[in-house]
């Protein structure tokens, strides 16, 4: 196994949940532990949704790189949550680039700061493909991952490129993500594109929100939870595709997704904008 892989593995802390690996446990993955999918369990009973929102965020994003792919792109920034196990073979978001390409070869980049995603997507991405490379770092640290060697070498800087920031739950400082916003905006070339997901409680009913409120502050600490308002002035100024900013089922389903009676049962929203 790879020796950064090793060490990464060695600073996890198996009876904390992380964000991303309680994706992957929701969505049927594998690189996941026990307290992972007690927080899954334990959000179930609150209020049973869990297990079709992970879904609901997964099948989001293949049809935004479906989407993507359609118009041209085949390069590709995954930042946070990209490489979660629950996805069917050959159904990772390089595979469904690839497929909507036509076979072509496009180029992805996935970055995340969990060390069992890394370590796992190091051990049975990289070595299959030389298509795929990952990258240590978060969203938090924007300026770091942009400068990153990897990053800047791999991905072709003169073409259009596609950035998916999953992540930005992460932080509850709106003016930072602004500054990440901005901060992609002057980098990434002419013609390409942002996705933003973001967690809310907007749909969640008035007598289950104090137990839930509590039961995220117990169980992901500092996970930001914020109103559609409050995400629509986060994507201020950009252009962004049709439908605009929606629950992540209403994002351009296709004519075999299922249409939920309930979409903001999936307790995020999704929006895809263009960066002239």
């Amino acid at each position: 196994m790879h020796q950064r892989a090793i060490r990464n593995l060695a600073k996890l802390e198996l009876t904390r949940a992380s964000t991303t690996r309680v994706l992957d446990a929701a969505a049927g993955g594998k690189n996941h532990f026990t307290a992972d999918r007690d927080v899954v369990r334990r959000y179930d009973a609150a209020a049973p949704v869990t297990t079709a929102a992970a879904r609901a965020v997964l099948a989001f994003l293949c049809r935004v790189v479906r989407h993507l792919a359609a118009a041209g792109v085949d390069q590709y920034v995954v930042v946070g949550s990209g490489v979660p196990s629950g996805l069917p073979p050959g159904g990772q978001l390089h595979d469904v680039a690839r497929d909507a390409l036509g076979g072509a070869a496009p180029r992805v980049v996935y970055v995340d700061d969990d060390p069992m995603v890394l370590a796992a997507a190091r051990a049975t991405i990289e070595p299959v493909t030389d298509l795929v490379r990952v990258v240590e770092g978060g969203v938090r640290e924007i300026d770091d991952v942009l400068d990153d060697r990897v990053l800047q070498t791999f991905l072709d800087w003169d073409r259009p490129m596609a950035v998916l920031l999953v992540s930005t739950h992460h932080m509850n400082d709106d003016e930072y993500v602004h500054y990440v916003i901005k901060r992609l905006r002057q980098v990434v070339p002419e013609r390409s594109y942002l996705s933003l997901l973001q967690t809310t409680f907007d749909a969640v009913p008035a007598e289950l929100l104090p137990a839930v409120h509590d039961l995220m502050a117990m169980t992901l600490p500092g996970h930001a939870i914020r109103t559609r308002e409050e995400v629509a002035a986060l994507l201020d100024g950009l252009v962004l595709e049709e439908p605009g900013l929606v629950w992540v089922p209403e994002w351009r389903p296709g004519p075999g997704d299922a249409r939920p009676e309930h979409p903001g049962a999936s307790g995020t929203y999704g929006a895809v904008a263009r960066i002239p």
